[in-house]
């Protein structure tokens, strides 16, 4: 749906503005090592989320096991995702935005600028 500034009670016709393509940043880091491992995708699904994750078991050592903390996507959560060994995923509450370290990166800029 696009909206515009129109006057009261008036239906103006307008072209929706399609120039723009989307993109999905699939993304994990280990702090300790130093290293990340990203899929830039133009969509998502279960799909890409089962690349995702055997992208990040090609990069975890073979001593190590890769926690990742899961939104409640639904990509996320489906019976169809394929979890290589040492990968752990965790889901967060339905609503903790504070357990969200998307949502701490975001509040950590908004404190420092």
């Amino acid at each position: 749906m696009s909206r515009i500034w129109t006057k009261r009670g008036t239906r103006p016709r307008i072209t929706r503005d399609c120039r723009f393509t989307w993109a999905y940043l699939f993304g994990a880091i280990c702090p300790a090592r130093g290293t990340g491992v990203a899929l830039i995708m133009p969509t998502v699904n279960i799909d890409i989320m089962n690349m995702h994750l055997a992208e990040i078991r090609r990069c975890v050592s073979t001593s190590a096991i890769a926690l990742l903390i899961l939104d409640g996507a639904g990509w996320h959560s489906s019976l169809k995702i394929v979890v290589p060994d040492a990968i752990v995923l965790l889901p967060l509450p339905p609503y903790a935005p504070e357990l969200n370290s998307t949502e701490n990166i975001g509040s950590i800029c908004e404190e420092t600028c």
